[in-house]
């Protein structure tokens, strides 16, 4: 079972979340976007939120600023928090600017918004589940997509509603959160995808 556990918390590791929101959205949209310029922005967005984020941490533990990839406590979380804001930064102001793919780029302002929250809370020594603000932000732009382009995706939903019980269930039981700071980290995923939902639908 601590394997099981274990291995949903790495499968659905907040780094990967924002990658597949934007999967998910060159899966459902409607409109016609060339083949070239959906590869560039998946390999650019992989490169930026999982593979430089993934070297950032080696060096990270290397001068002993992290302890494990899960960032146990609220003091670990703060320098890369910091750094993850600077790429989603990057990545709004560069990769996906709002004239290019809007939903794509309030997406990411969801999740710099989501970011800054979290960094908040840290200072603070308030250690929110990133697990669930990843999953839950994911959750809300799904919905948001569902409304915005008219398109069934009640399967996703459900899927996504286990997903995030088995995260919970996961990171409760191996003790790296308590309750509140999973309702918390919801709350802080899902709320700024909700509130930006006027600007682009």
């Amino acid at each position: 079972m601590n394997r099981l556990l274990n291995l949903i918390s790495y499968i659905f590791h907040p780094l990967l979340m924002p990658l597949l929101g934007v999967i998910f959205y060159f899966h459902k949209t409607p409109r016609f976007i060339p083949e070239t310029v959906v590869y560039a922005k998946v390999f650019s967005l992989s490169i930026l939120t999982v593979l430089l984020p993934i070297l950032l941490y080696f060096l990270l533990k290397t001068i002993k600023k992290v302890e494990s990839i899960h960032l146990a406590t609220a003091n670990e979380r703060r320098l890369p928090l910091f750094i993850n804001g600077i790429l989603i930064l990057l990545i709004i102001n560069r990769v996906l600017p709002i004239d290019d793919i809007p939903e794509l780029y309030y997406f990411f302002l969801g999740i710099l918004i989501s970011t800054i929250t979290c960094f908040a809370l840290a200072l603070v020594n308030f250690k929110a589940s990133i697990h669930m603000i990843g999953a839950a932000g994911f959750f809300m732009f799904a919905i948001a997509l569902s409304i915005h382009f008219k398109i069934n995706i009640n399967g996703t939903m459900a899927l996504m509603c286990i997903i995030m019980g088995a995260i919970a269930t996961s990171r409760l039981h191996l003790k790296a959160h308590t309750v509140i700071e999973l309702v918390i980290g919801f709350f802080v995923g899902l709320l700024p995808q909700l509130l930006i939902l006027n600007y682009w639908i």
